[in-house]
């Protein structure tokens, strides 16, 4: 068996280690890829890397997202429609330039000030561009217009820009009422980041192990989704003191 896959195990298993260190599934199948060679590195590919696809197909999309920014770009010369800068509000922070995506959002809002949409877009690009101060403004915006915007994670991030420019009162506020009902992980990851900052180290571990202990009965997909929030919740976890 394993003579099948020579010489093609050694590549397999650098497949298998590279979505490894990106993903950071379960440690086990660590083990499995170098224990198993070739066989345990097809075996992660089938069951890891496969059902994965789905989530990086962001990834494939990088070319034909920057060939239309690029395209609007060169329309909005001809057409400065609002509803151009929008879409490229929207491609921009797709692809992660924040900066820019919040100068289209600018123009969108001053046009449209009506818009909720505009207004939380140009917040998630505040808050990625570490500017909390202008995220809090376009936040109480979304939030008093809608307190549900986004399956009420426009609230969540209000509460966490709220904690990072020292409001605390008006974000623990926020928090424990967002998280009564909200199920988002990041929502709950932020809360009990910010109970840690804010020295609630018990309130902080309680909702970190609530966090992680959700892992166990998600559907595969939506498991995967959350990875990055499970990895942040056990390094919180990991760094909170003992009480």
């Amino acid at each position: 068996m394993f003579g099948l896959f020579y010489p093609y195990g050694i590549i397999l298993q650098a497949i298998a280690i590279a979505h490894f260190a990106r993903r950071r599934p379960d440690t086990y199948w660590l083990w499995i890829i170098l224990i198993g060679g070739g066989l345990g590195a097809a075996a992660y590919i089938l069951l890891e890397i496969v059902p994965d696809a789905g989530l990086l197909r962001s990834s494939f999309q990088v070319f034909p997202r920057r060939r239309h920014i690029k395209q609007l770009r060169a329309a909005i010369i001809d057409n400065p429609s609002i509803g151009n800068y929008e879409e490229l509000g929207d491609l921009l922070l797709e692809d992660k330039k924040y900066a820019q995506a919040r100068e289209c959002y600018d123009k969108v809002i001053a046009s449209r000030p009506d818009s909720l949409d505009p207004f939380y877009r140009r917040a998630l690009a505040a808050l990625a561009l570490d500017d909390p101060k202008a995220a809090v403004a376009d936040l109480e915006h979304v939030v008093a217009k809608d307190p549900k915007y986004d399956y009420q994670r426009a609230a969540g991030l209000l509460a966490h820009a709220l904690g990072k420019i020292a409001e605390r009162d008006r974000a623990s506020t926020l928090f424990a009422e967002v998280t009564q009902t909200s199920t988002l992980t990041e929502t709950q990851y932020n809360y009990a980041s910010f109970l840690a900052e804010t020295g609630r180290v018990g309130e902080a571990r309680e909702w970190a192990e609530r966090i992680l202990r959700k892992k166990a009965t998600m559907p595969d997909y939506i498991r995967r989704r959350e990875r990055p929030w499970f990895r942040k919740t056990r390094s919180l976890l990991k760094g909170l003191p003992r009480t």
